[in-house]
């Protein structure tokens, strides 16, 4: 396990180190404040894909949802 200091900017910005970065091919990174420390973990680019456990795999994607809904709203229109 790997430890970084990074430095707060006066925005409230900080640069996650090249090496960190490499390491988890990622542009997003979730911060979670558990009061006393705060964690970072990646995000992916598809974090529904992502799902765990009890809703994994259920219904369906949201291009199907988002075509469904397009199709009813065209017929809506006629």
């Amino acid at each position: 396990m790997d430890s970084y200091v990074m430095k707060v900017s006066s925005n409230g910005q900080v640069s996650i180190p090249a090496v960190a970065r490499a390491r988890w091919k990622c542009d997003r990174v979730l911060m979670v404040d558990f009061g006393e420390y705060v964690a970072m973990r990646p995000l992916s680019d598809h974090p529904l894909d992502d799902l765990q456990g009890k809703y994994a795999g259920r219904g369906p994607s949201t291009d199907e949802v988002r075509a469904e809904e397009r199709a009813a709203e065209a017929e809506r229109e006629r």
